[in-house]
C-alpha cells in the first residue's frame, strides 16, 4: 500500500451517466483488490511495461513480425497489421467517442510512469487490440499456443486498471469489442486463403 492519495471515488467521475450504479460498484470493487497489489516491486514493473508494450499495439505488431518472417508468412503480417488498424479506428474514433466515458485518473497512477492517454475510457483500447490480436493469432496458430498468446493479452488488458487509467469495466468492454471483431477478421482471413 503506498501512502499515495486516492482520486475521487470513480462514480464521481464526470461522463459516467451511461454506466449504472452495478458497473461503478464493480469498478470500486475492482480498483480495491488491485490496491493491494499494486506497490509490488516485480507486479509494478510487469505491469507498467505491459502498458507501454500495448501502446499503439507495439508488442502484437512485433510478434507478428516475428512469427510471420520465420513462418514465411508475409501475408499474415500484413493481414493483422491491417487488423489492428481497422479494431483501433473502430474503438477509438467510433466507441470512445460514442460513450466519452472520463477516466478514473488523468494520467494513470502518480506510482507508474506511464504515457498520458489522448482518447476517453470505455472501451480499452490495449484490451480490445490485445483481444482482437489473440484470437487471430490462435486463428493461424492452433489451440497449442493459446496459452501464450492469451496470457499476453491477459497481461496487457490488465495493465491499464491496475496503472489505473481504465476502469476494471472499461477492460471488460474492451475484450467483448475485441473478440467479436477478433471472430469476424478470422473468417475474413480464411475467406482469404490467409489461414
Amino acid at each position: 500500500m503506498s501512502d499515495v492519495p486516492p482520486d475521487p471515488p470513480i462514480g464521481a467521475s464526470p461522463g459516467q451517466g451511461r454506466f449504472g450504479p452495478a458497473i461503478l460498484a464493480f469498478d470500486e470493487a475492482a480498483d480495491a483488490w488491485l490496491e493491494q497489489w499494486r506497490g509490488h516491486p516485480v507486479l509494478d514493473r510487469l505491469m507498467t511495461a505491459a502498458t507501454d508494450a500495448g501502446e499503439f499495439s507495439a508488442i502484437w505488431h512485433v510478434c507478428s513480425l516475428a512469427r510471420g518472417l520465420v513462418r514465411g508468412r508475409p501475408d499474415q503480417i500484413m493481414a493483422l497489421a491491417i487488423g489492428i488498424g481497422a479494431e483501433s479506428l473502430i474503438v477509438n474514433q467510433g466507441l470512445k467517442r460514442f460513450f466519452r466515458r472520463a477516466r478514473p485518473t488523468v494520467a494513470g497512477d502518480d506510482r507508474f510512469r506511464i504515457r498520458q492517454p489522448l482518447t476517453s475510457s470505455f472501451p480499452s483500447g490495449h484490451a480490445s487490440a490485445a483481444t482482437f490480436a489473440a484470437i487471430c493469432l490462435i486463428g493461424w496458430d492452433g489451440k497449442r499456443w493459446a496459452p501464450v498468446w492469451g496470457t499476453m493479452a491477459a497481461t496487457v488488458a490488465l495493465s491499464r486498471p491496475y496503472v489505473r487509467i481504465h476502469h476494471a469495466s472499461d477492460i471488460v468492454g474492451g475484450v467483448v469489442a475485441g473478440a467479436a471483431m477478433g471472430l469476424a477478421a478470422r473468417r475474413v482471413f480464411r475467406r482469404l486463403g490467409l489461414g
